[in-house]
């Protein structure tokens, strides 16, 4: 269920941009009403700012009500945990037993330390 209104979120959120950015500012008003080209349009001369308008206004209150719902979906969750939460095994035999056939990894205090590799810088000789 979240991931669908996840995903409608997403969706609304891309047009709700889309048609913000693609409205003309108050601006473009006065030009329109002596005949600057806004009156061949689609939609007319004042038709596609009430469309866009009401369909950003649709979007925007989209936005909000899946915006409300994931909140509220999230904080009634009950089998989250916090990561703060989660506590390392103290003791290797508290970690769960191995598939067959795997052996477990040796301590690091057992490993030895691998051997110097030979340089190619000569020695310096002491004083």
């Amino acid at each position: 269920m979240v991931t669908i209104i996840l995903v409608v979120h997403i969706v609304i959120t891309i047009a709700l941009v889309v048609l913000v950015l693609i409205q003309q500012g108050k601006g473009a008003d006065i030009g329109a009403a002596f005949g600057s080209g806004a009156s061949q349009t689609v939609f007319g001369s004042r038709g596609s700012a009430s469309f866009l308008t009401r369909t950003t206004a649709g979007l925007a209150a989209g936005f909000f009500i899946t915006s409300l719902s994931l909140a509220y979906i999230s904080g009634n969750r009950t089998d989250a945990k916090s990561v703060t939460d989660i506590t390392a095994p103290a003791k290797v035999s508290d970690l769960p037993s191995l598939p067959s056939g795997m052996a477990p990894i040796a301590p690091p205090e057992s490993v030895p330390a691998p051997p110097a590799a030979p340089s190619d810088v000569p020695a310096v000789p002491g004083p």
